[in-house]
């Protein structure tokens, strides 16, 4: 068994596909409209050809009744974000910021062993970058 998709919410497609395209450095795998207004938009990492990021604006198959819910939850930030472990973190954070992506959280060294950074994506999602780092440091 291996994960080959995962999805998050996002308010505006074209806003989040310039963003974890062009900025977050992701390619684009499929970006198909279907039945009229559907669209599968997803991306990801070069490095993992067979992982791809649904960028999913809130829609069907959610059921109506939820819709406002989640709307509410994705523009408060309360939804599960992403991580994406990468070589250099402040440099990731550097071109990132650049970009003029809201900082949450400036390069620290975590008590669980990584360096890390946060971002939220244009719709609100936290988005970490993180890489492993020795005792040593």
């Amino acid at each position: 068994m291996k994960l080959s998709h995962t999805f998050l919410f996002v308010h505006d497609q074209d806003a989040a596909l310039k963003f974890y395209r062009d900025v977050v450095g992701l390619e684009v795998r499929t970006d198909e409209t279907i039945e009229g207004d559907y669209r599968w938009l997803t991306v990801g990492p070069s490095e993992q050809p067979d992982v791809e990021i649904g960028l999913s604006a809130i829609g069907p198959p959610v059921p109506p009744a939820d819709y406002e819910t989640l709307q509410a939850l994705l523009a408060k930030g309360s939804l599960h974000g992403i991580i994406f472990e990468i070589d250099d973190v402040d440099a990731k954070f550097e071109q990132v910021r650049a970009a003029g992506a809201e900082v949450m959280q400036e390069p620290i060294n975590q008590f669980y062993g990584v360096r890390d950074c946060a971002f939220r994506d244009p719709s609100g999602n936290m988005i970490r970058f993180s890489s492993p780092r020795s005792v040593q440091q």
